[in-house]
């Protein structure tokens, strides 16, 4: 079975957000939790000076430190490549999240779902957040992709920046893509081996 990866395009990324909130929605994540993000930074001084994005998610890597360290197989892979988290079976105890080397799993210390007044929940009935005291993470929105959709990043993205697919399948395997564009992963020398790659 081939699997699942993500290509983002740094260069297309216009720092809006919109995969943020899209994800939020999505999944129903609690106050002050995004499973994506884009992350900022300045390069120049002024008048000379740019913006700079790189949206951040789990890389679902083919080496996933996060999944030998959990004490209780919470953490585990898919046939397909995704990593996954199963929420009845973590115990909260941080293993993984100290694990990643790209910071992108948190504990779930607060389980509300409001908005800035305090009082107004949001709720997706599609899909219920998390329960407190669990780790938590981007799940390439499995649920979609189980249904033959793309994650909800990919398709709220205004400039196409993320491109979500089979690394040897579908129309346009992104492995062709990875080598046009020179493709590469965060960190290479952790070992992760992730499966989203970025093209600068």
């Amino acid at each position: 079975m081939s699997k699942y990866g993500m290509i983002v395009d740094i260069k297309k990324c216009i720092g809006c957000n919109a995969c943020t909130i899209a994800c939020k929605v999505e999944h129903n994540t609690p106050n002050d939790m995004h499973y994506t993000q884009v992350l900022e930074h300045e390069t120049g001084e002024f008048p000379n000076s740019k913006r700079n994005f790189l949206p951040a998610l789990c890389n679902h890597c083919e080496n996933p430190p996060c999944v030998p360290v959990c004490p209780t197989k919470a953490s585990y892979t898919r046939e397909d490549g995704i990593v996954l988290i199963d929420h009845d079976r973590c115990i909260g105890c941080g293993a993984c999240i100290l694990a990643c080397p790209y910071d992108q799993r948190a504990r779930v210390e607060d389980d509300r779902t409001v908005f800035h007044d305090g009082e107004t929940v949001f709720v997706n009935n599609a899909n219920a957040a998390p329960p407190k005291g669990v780790a938590a993470k981007c799940d390439f929105c499995y649920h979609r992709v189980d249904r033959g959709d793309v994650p909800a990043c990919v398709e709220t993205c205004p400039t196409t920046a993320r491109i979500f697919g089979e690394w040897d399948g579908g129309e346009k395997p992104l492995r062709e893509l990875a080598a046009k564009y020179d493709a590469k992963g965060l960190l290479p020398e952790k070992g992760t081996e992730p499966n989203v790659l970025y093209i600068e």
